[in-house]
């Protein structure tokens, strides 16, 4: 990604005090500018469609929704946790809170990989539960039409079986398909509940 679609994402996704309204009005108008149009961030939220943002993951394109997304930041030092599970990477300090830190690849059940200087900290936050996710990249703020979506039974989507149980769709953009995740159901998955009352108690 060019250095000025970066600039563009992190102001976008710039403070973790902004509200979610503020947040979602600075993607679309990241996304305007990206795709060098005269579209207003009204005009964008008018559309019939969805602002995501686009991560990459053991070469396959996800998205989960902007309003879900507090910061993307680079990788940090993690603090480990003992006697936890290994999906878990620790805890981190992001923007004055203690916030857990999961390895997205193992958390899905993929190899765990190191992680060059592409690897991102995404960070996911509804309500009081907030967890930074490490993927293998960050690329962009997509709008997503809804025309383009085929949800709930996608098993006809060439979706891979690792990102099938946290699923909500699947998006086909001419021949670029990109899996939408369902951020609730990753915050909120039985394993990631498990954690947060038995390994956080743990510190």
């Amino acid at each position: 990604m060019a250095k000025d679609n970066r600039k563009m994402l992190q102001d976008a996704l710039a403070s973790a005090g902004r509200t979610r309204s503020s947040l979602l009005m600075q993607a679309q108008l990241a996304l305007a500018q990206q795709l060098d149009t005269d579209a207003s961030p009204e005009d964008v939220q008018a559309s019939d469609g969805e602002q995501y943002l686009v991560f990459s993951l053991c070469d396959c394109e996800l998205a989960v929704k902007a309003e879900w997304v507090q910061a993307v930041e680079r990788l940090v030092d993690v603090t480990a946790i003992p006697n936890v599970a290994p999906w878990v990477r620790g805890v981190t300090h992001l923007r004055g809170s203690i916030v857990s830190v999961v390895d997205l690849r193992t958390f899905l059940g993929l190899e765990q990989l190191a992680h060059g200087s592409r690897g991102r900290l995404l960070s996911l936050q509804q309500n009081d539960m907030t967890i930074c996710f490490v993927v293998d990249a960050v690329s962009e703020m997509l709008f997503i039409p809804n025309s383009t979506i085929t949800p709930g039974a996608i098993l006809q989507a060439p979706v891979p079986k690792w990102a099938l149980p946290d699923a909500a769709g699947y998006a086909l953009l001419g021949t670029r398909g990109v899996v939408l995740l369902d951020a609730a159901r990753l915050l909120f998955s039985d394993k990631v509940q498990r954690y947060e009352l038995q390994g956080l108690e743990a510190l």
